[in-house]
């Protein structure tokens, strides 16, 4: 009975030790592309011919991201202004100097479940990683 338990301790141990550097890499990866989308919509949309982060420039990003794997279903943009104008609207650019605000998010999906098996506390399933930056606007009419 003690060799039996050993072993599936050890086997436990050996599965996460294998697998947990997966999982580990596909989050650096996925927040690295939220953050180069995040970083390219900024530098789009606080530009001098835009100065504003539409919802057809976040539909393309969700496209890009697609591509890679992602599900558009559950990436989540979060466009703001310092000013507290809205960001969103292109009939009303932000002017140049005020702050344009975007952050992305994106569920774990369960990549740390394999943790748990050892222990580990694992994200609740309603957190979400998430990644932004600011831009000031270019735009001048």
């Amino acid at each position: 009975m003690k060799q039996i338990l050993v072993f599936v301790l050890f086997a436990s141990m050996f599965c996460w030790m294998m697998f947990s550097p997966v999982y580990k890499h596909v989050l650096i990866m996925r927040e690295a592309m939220l953050q180069k989308e995040v970083d390219y919509l900024l530098e789009v949309g606080a530009s001098a011919s835009r100065g504003y982060i539409d919802e057809v420039m976040l539909q393309q990003s969700r496209e890009r991201l697609a591509s890679i794997g992602m599900r558009r279903d559950s990436i989540q943009f979060t466009v703001s202004s310092t000013s507290g104008l809205p960001a969103g609207n292109s009939s009303a650019p932000l002017l140049r100097g005020t702050g344009l605000r975007l952050t992305a998010s994106y569920p774990y999906e369960g990549l740390f479940q394999i943790d748990r098996l050892i222990g580990i506390p694992v994200p609740d399933a309603a957190q979400l990683i998430t990644v932004g930056g600011l831009k000031m606007s270019e735009y001048v009419p």
